[in-house]
């Protein structure tokens, strides 16, 4: 399925000798042949495989999974449910981290394709449509998290963010809070993005003002200054905080207790994506359920599925969220 020098060689109209001798700088190859081979690989998007004489007689057995922050309690929990089921259908598994960076997550993709992997999943915050059709134009099964549409050899995995975002504000008007602030992520992260328009337009949907908008930043002590700043507020201080995700909502409730708050009696918080984070908090934290342990086993079995089809189509696959309520919302405090 994938690209070889003898595709290179008949394209270039050359010799796999002549391609082989371009490729690792052997041999006297002309000039004028060097930029044809050199060219018809850039064309073709060709990559070559550092592993080739050492595995060309075995299957590789082996997934990627690329992730925005092994740090994030969410991404870790993915992790291990990919590495289970990787285990369990007999493949080997490569992690790479990007950091929130999307030229490190281009990097990464390069990298295991380089190495043959037998598909990946790029379960990636930050994402370019670069990437989406060099990936599918080399014909590795690959499924993304809430990014390409999808193709041939290309599947995504959608969070319905603004049901769970739904499903949170109106268990918190149905406590009688009106002013819900809400703490968001990073304004280049497709997914923060969703949830944030999912708060805003859900809000207007309840005749309610979205905002305050606090910026958290994907970072634990942003959080906390955050939790801090929404204490501090000397006019309409919201009485609920809506989090982008569970640790920073936990970094908010840090920064409201140190502020003199108490969490849910004077005013409550609500995170997403019901980590071990969300438990494991005092109080525990009202969240959402996007099945993060599900997700990563989904993403294990659709690259193995996908590239094991005699036709790829790859699908959309929807992954619906549930509140789940702790003890960090309460009904709104009395004036």
């Amino acid at each position: 399925m994938r690209l070889t020098i003898s595709d290179i060689a008949k394209a270039a109209g050359v010799s796999t000798a002549t391609v082989s001798n371009v490729l690792n700088k052997r041999g006297r190859v002309g000039r004028s042949t060097q930029r044809v081979v050199l060219s018809t690989v850039k064309r073709l998007g060709y990559m070559p495989n550092p592993h080739a004489r050492r595995l060309a007689a075995t299957d590789t057995r082996t997934l990627g999974v690329i992730v925005s922050d092994i740090d994030n309690p969410f991404f870790t929990e993915v992790i291990k449910g990919f590495l289970a089921r990787t285990r369990e259908l007999g493949y080997e598994a490569i992690l790479s981290e990007t950091n929130y960076d999307p030229e490190r997550t281009r990097e990464a993709a390069h990298r295991m394709m380089a190495h043959d992997v037998n598909g990946v999943a790029i379960l990636a915050c930050e994402m370019s449509a670069r990437l989406v059709k060099e990936v599918a134009k080399r014909k590795i099964a690959v499924t993304f998290l809430d990014h390409a549409p999808a193709g041939r050899y290309i599947s995504t995995l959608r969070i319905d963010y603004e049901s769970g975002i739904r499903q949170t504000i109106d268990h918190l008007v149905g406590l009688g809070h009106r002013q819900i602030a809400f703490v968001a992520g990073r304004p280049d992260l497709n997914s923060h993005l969703l949830r944030l328009e999912a708060y805003k337009m859900v809000m207007r949907e309840r005749g309610l003002s979205p905002g305050p908008l606090m910026d958290g930043h994907l970072n634990f002590p942003r959080a906390v200054e955050a939790g801090v700043a929404i204490a501090k507020m000397s006019e309409k201080r919201p009485t609920a905080v809506m989090a982008v995700n569970d640790l920073t909502a936990m970094g908010v409730i840090n920064g409201l207790h140190s502020a003199g708050l108490r969490v849910p009696a004077d005013i409550s918080v609500a995170g997403f994506g019901h980590t071990r984070l969300s438990e494991y908090s005092n109080p525990t934290i009202t969240t959402v359920n996007v099945q993060r342990d599900l997700l990563g086993q989904m993403a294990a079995d659709i690259v193995h599925d996908l590239r094991r089809a005699s036709d790829p189509r790859g699908q959309v696959y929807e992954i619906s969220a549930a509140l789940v309520v702790g003890r960090s919302t309460g009904a709104v405090a009395s004036t």
